[in-house]
């Protein structure tokens, strides 16, 4: 009778040949040849046969891998995700959405053909494979060295969104955690070493589902050790970490201490060997730019503005963040202003020290008029404070119109300069 092999049925009819015992010796043609032959001269030159053939031999373990049909359809796989797009013929790719050109948009028969093939063509056909599988191509294909880790990044990315629902946002929704865990691990592992493979947003996201699935925390600090070298490329979203279940705070700022401590780590003290063995300390050249520092700056204001919002915040997590960022000078203190009067307005019932230690976070000659003028309205701030921010705008405007120093209340100039009376009596 005539069987007619395919994508579906090849490798079941493998192994069936294979236990039956159909070689050469028995019968000259028999079943094991024609059909190897059918894979190497068929299967295996096809982009879309080989990984319906690699899914199928998933039901088919442990005999497909000893027979090498596993590995050699990640071997082809993984040859033809590697070669030079030029050669790439778009029919390749079969889940991708259809163009407006073949939707008969386009009356130029020539339109879709002459589209450039992007270096990421094969990204969103691998998505189909388990994770096991979806390991071992992505594996080779590292291996051969061919492909930029740009690509290899834009291909996790692409399974990540695929395969754990909710992860764009942020979450992973209830599920086989034990199949999410294998999943986010497996791309943790596969990261490329190289800074800027995958955006600072992807690695935050997939931080958030480590710690939701609870990868442990050598994956975690690794995450935070790659977010941490490229933290200016992040937002405030990208940083709002949910706490664990059963936390009385909203947000997890101590993961997002470490971040920064590990964005300010790069420009520290580097240690070397000389040649007499002594080990010496030097200066190395900063290698994060003043723009980079500023960006994280703002960008830890506006995370602080947020966070901020939580009641239950301690004032110490508040304050030792912001700290860790002090170091980085910046034009404006507007932004610290902002999350410092979120905080006094989520707190109203903290005392009159811890609103002092707060508000020496902020150096007042440094807000901007529209934050001076919200300032001493502002009733949440200690007096003190509110009379150096008048100070400050009335020494400001008193140089602006090219007048020398204003002769200011005796009280007023000792209160400035730190007298160790009582603010109130000062005022």
């Amino acid at each position: 009778m005539t069987v007619t092999l395919n994508a579906f049925n090849v490798v079941a009819a493998r192994c069936a040949a294979e236990y039956l015992g159909m070689h050469e010796t028995i019968e000259k043609g028999n079943l094991i040849y024609k059909i190897d032959v059918f894979l190497n001269s068929s299967i295996f030159h096809s982009w879309k046969d080989s990984i319906i053939v690699l899914q199928t031999t998933k039901s088919m373990l442990p005999l497909s891998e000893e027979l090498k049909v596993v590995g050699l359809c990640i071997d082809a796989i993984a040859t033809k995700a590697c070669i030079d797009v030029s050669k790439v013929d778009w029919s390749y790719t079969y889940n991708r959405r259809k163009v407006p050109e073949e939707n008969g948009n386009d009356l130029n028969c020539n339109g879709f053909r002459n589209r450039p093939v992007p270096k990421d063509w094969w990204v969103e056909d691998l998505c189909e494979l388990e994770i096991d599988l979806y390991k071992r191509v992505i594996m080779n294909i590292k291996t051969k060295g061919i492909l930029s880790h740009e690509v290899i990044g834009e291909a996790l990315k692409a399974y990540s969104y695929r395969r754990l629902p909710g992860f764009s946002k942020g979450v992973i929704r209830s599920g086989d955690v034990i199949k999410y865990r294998s999943t986010v691990d497996a791309i943790v592992w596969l990261l490329p070493a190289e800074k800027g493979s995958v955006s600072c947003s992807f690695l935050l996201k997939l931080l958030k589902a480590a710690i939701i699935v609870d990868l442990g925390e050598m994956a975690q600090e690794q995450l935070v050790r790659r977010i941490g070298q490229q933290l200016e490329e992040a937002s405030v979203n990208d940083l709002s970490i949910r706490a664990a279940d059963g936390e009385d705070v909203v947000y997890d700022v101590d993961t997002v201490q470490k971040i920064v401590k590990e964005f300010l780590m790069q420009d520290q003290n580097a240690e070397f060997e000389s040649e007499d063995n002594e080990v010496q300390e030097i200066r190395r050249p900063g290698i994060l730019t003043d723009a980079s520092k500023l960006m994280v700056a703002k960008l830890i204001d506006a995370y602080l503005a947020e966070v901020a919002k939580d009641p239950n915040l301690p004032l110490s997590k508040f304050v030792d963040l912001a700290e860790l960022v002090s170091c980085i000078s910046r034009p404006s203190h507007d932004g610290l202003y902002r999350a410092i009067d979120m905080y006094l307005k989520e707190h109203p019932g903290i005392s009159k020290s811890e609103r002092k230690r707060i508000c020496k976070l902020m150096d007042c000659k440094k807000l901007s008029v529209d934050a001076c003028m919200h300032a001493v309205q502002n009733e949440r701030l200690p007096l003190r404070v509110v009379v150096q921010v008048l100070f400050f705008e009335q020494v400001r405007a008193t140089a602006s119109s090219g007048s020398s120093t204003p002769d200011l209340p005796r009280g007023l100039k000792d209160l400035n300069i730190g007298s160790h009376g009582s603010s109130r009596s000062a005022a």
